[in-house]
């Protein structure tokens, strides 16, 4: 039963989330259930959270290290680890979303750009537009 209504705007936001607390969580080796941190984000039971939320915070996930190295393949100047992890978490999440869900390229940048402008620094999209055209 899926009675949780979010815009698709909102659900991109809370899978940003879910996957930062993930990074963090790892990064102080913290052992965490990948269910329960989407409940907490989320703040419902997990069968109310989309099927495209779970899918895009999962695989994420699953495959946090193969994706972190298609980026940093992509940025010899950079160490991907040494972004911010909200950054992490927005790029992280671009990537799965548009091989997923095999997204116009241009939407998922959009996407992206929306939330570094809200959730990064000033100028920080720049780099998050500039990679991602790269990427994907």
């Amino acid at each position: 039963m899926e009675s949780l209504f979010l815009s698709r705007n909102q659900e991109h936001e809370l899978i940003m989330t879910c996957i930062y607390d993930a990074l963090l969580y790892s990064n102080m080796n913290k052992e965490f259930s990948v269910e329960e941190l989407m409940c907490s984000v989320f703040g419902v039971d997990y069968d109310e959270i989309s099927f495209f939320v779970k899918e895009t915070v999962i695989k994420s996930l699953a495959h946090v290290n193969e994706i972190k190295n298609v980026f940093q393949a992509n940025m010899p100047k950079w160490s991907f680890d040494r972004l911010n992890l909200l950054e992490q978490a927005i790029l992280i999440m671009s990537y799965t979303h548009k091989q997923n869900q095999n997204s116009d390229k241009s939407i998922v940048i959009n996407v992206a750009v929306k939330l570094a402008k809200k959730f990064l620094d000033k100028d920080d999209y720049k780099f998050v537009n500039a990679i991602l055209d790269r990427v994907l």
